[in-house]
């Protein structure tokens, strides 16, 4: 295991994009680090580069206590596992798992015991035979795991694995990877472009965009507290509503004056002029100890079971509010509708929109 440093990091290409924008980052040892963001932020480009897949432009990358930069993707001490599997096909499960090893000289002994104890670990014993044209797209990636195991190695890089998965299989593999990650120990550092992975994985987050870092943190924190109307919008499914207006006296109000919320003790500190008002769908009710905030009319209706989500429009725009399975919620209802305390985020209405409460 081992701890990984990043410092003023830098990425720009011939033709003068400029992939990754100056990131730092501690990587603690054993830290599961989860970097997403969508596409084009530059987070795959990060991990391609701490996998020597990509030269550095400028800055440092340190493994433990060396730098790596100029240290070639086979000494680095790290395994690899890609989104398409990148399996031999005409090599036998066990053969693919064990290529690795073999091209390093590890004796044969020794790539018989750390084979078998990965195959046992990801419950493939049975498939050791195949080849991977025979295998279902859970079980390939399986493999890919596998492989990347047995090398034992200091630092463990994921590059989307789960995307070319099926639904239910993408939520299977996850737990996989969360007790696979527990116990093994290693250091982690995973990219994804779906938010639900990564909250879910993660013991920390790293959201980026346009090749910055817009906030590093657990993955509650960084749901609770947003640090921009970014992070706001990308973190959460549904996303979090957002609202334009102004505060005025202690109350913001929407555009077209569509709704009103007093905002109490958030409204301290803060001037009175343009924001945007965010609010998560849980927190957007019609429970009578919240906040009254407004009344809209259902447009649309998704039966989820144990929920529905339920589409209205404030202020000219479309919204979305959580409400419990055992509700009846269809097209045509009016909702009065509040915030519940503690479910305000404010945000400047510039470009940046740093968080101000």
């Amino acid at each position: 295991m081992a701890t990984v440093t990043i410092r003023d990091l830098h990425k720009r290409y011939a033709e003068g994009f400029h992939a990754v924008r100056g990131i730092s980052l501690d990587i603690a040892d054993g830290e599961f680090l989860v970097l997403v963001g969508p596409s084009g932020c530059g987070k795959s480009t990060t991990l391609r580069m701490v996998a020597g897949l990509e030269d550095v432009t400028s800055g440092t990358i340190r493994i433990g206590d060396r730098v790596v930069n100029d240290v070639a993707p086979g000494d680095r001490d790290i395994a690899m596992v890609f989104q398409n599997y990148a399996l031999y096909p005409h090599l036998s499960v066990r053969e693919n798992m064990a290529f690795g090893l073999k091209m390093r000289g590890t004796p044969r002994a020794d790539i018989d015991r750390r084979v078998a104890d990965a195959a046992a670990a990801l419950s493939i014993e049975h498939l050791l035979a195949r080849r991977p044209r025979e295998l279902s797209g859970g079980q390939r990636q399986r493999v890919a795991l596998g492989r990347a195991i047995v090398r034992e190695p200091k630092v463990f890089l994921f590059d989307e694995p789960l995307s070319n998965l099926d639904a239910k299989l993408r939520v299977q593999m996850r737990a996989e990877l969360a007790r696979l990650h527990r116990r093994l120990g290693t250091t982690v550092i995973y990219v994804t472009h779906d938010q639900v992975e990564a909250l879910t994985l993660g013991d920390r987050i790293v959201l980026m965009n346009h090749g910055t870092i817009q906030q590093v943190d657990a993955p509650l924190a960084i749901y609770r507290r947003p640090a921009n109307r970014f992070v706001a919008s990308f973190i959460g499914s549904p996303t979090m509503n957002l609202f334009s207006g102004m505060i005025r006296d202690g109350v913001f109000v929407v555009a077209d004056e569509a709704a009103r919320l007093p905002l109490g003790a958030e409204a301290s500190g803060l001037t009175a002029g343009p924001a945007v008002l965010g609010i998560r769908p849980e927190d957007l009710v019609t429970e009578p100890n919240a906040v009254p905030f407004t009344t809209a009319e259902i447009e649309v209706a998704e039966q989820m079971g144990h929920e529905t989500l339920a589409h209205v429009s404030v202020g000219g725009s479309s919204h979305v509010v959580r409400v419990p399975g055992d509700r009846a919620a269809c097209p045509g209802d009016r909702l009065s509708l509040g915030v519940r305390p503690g479910g305000v985020h404010l945000f400047a209405a510039d470009d940046e929109g740093r968080r101000l409460n």
